[in-house]
């Protein structure tokens, strides 16, 4: 149970620096992914784009239901809940 929890958070993880990847290089014009983050947390809307990666989660989550693999989705909750929580505290300091 602990495996399955622990596979949907790396699931999780991966699917939202991905979904983050993503995003930089369609919002980055063509500029280098470093270029736009720090562009990002200069300019205050990297919790955006952290946000917006986020997305890929949701895919992953439903795979997971589909397959009956619940465990492995709570871990995709988990982290995506981590993520939010993360983006608010971010965006308040």
């Amino acid at each position: 149970m602990k495996k399955e929890i622990i596979i949907g958070m790396l699931v999780g993880l991966f699917a939202n620096t991905i979904g983050l990847l993503l995003t930089a290089t369609l919002f980055g014009k063509g500029d280098d992914f470093v270029v736009v983050i720090k562009a990002a947390a200069n300019e205050g809307f990297l919790g955006k784009l952290i946000s917006l990666g986020a997305i890929l989660n949701l895919i992953a989550f439903f795979i997971f239901i589909k397959k009956k693999q619940d465990y492995r989705a709570r871990g995709v909750l988990l982290i995506t809940v981590f993520i939010a929580v993360f983006t608010f505290v971010f965006k308040l300091f």
